[in-house]
């Protein structure tokens, strides 16, 4: 079965200060729970803010390194979803209701992506 990476992107200036609401971390874990016993789930997590991060850059023979936070970024990487799935058509559908969970004044996008295998 394939393998699909979603990639959670949130805008940290929309985001709420104090982080997801218990509620919230409550649907996550019922939908991750699910997702697990389903063999669909093999790893995710949350990524700390821009803030603590450093961008690495090579261009032109040379490494540059930026520490964090990035304001040039409206749209960042907050986690991370890997999921096994019969097709692509399963792991949008599992992103989707992973969208669902949110509160209203959440703004997150998915982009999900099969991994190349071999």
């Amino acid at each position: 079965m394939p393998r699909f990476l979603s990639l959670i992107r949130i805008d940290e200036s929309n985001a709420p200060a104090e982080g997801p609401s218990p509620e919230l971390m409550q649907r996550m874990g019922e939908l991750i729970e699910e997702m697990t016993k389903a063999g669909v789930l093999l790893d995710t997590a949350g990524l700390t803010p821009t803030a603590q991060g450093t961008r690495v850059h090579y261009e032109g023979g040379r490494l540059s390194t930026t520490d964090g936070p990035f304001t040039e970024s409206k749209e960042v990487i907050g986690g991370y979803a890997l999921m096994q799935a019969k097709d692509s058509a399963e792991a949008i559908e599992w992103a989707e209701r992973f969208l669902k969970v949110h509160e209203e004044h959440w703004t997150v996008t998915c982009e999900v992506r099969e991994i190349a295998e071999g």
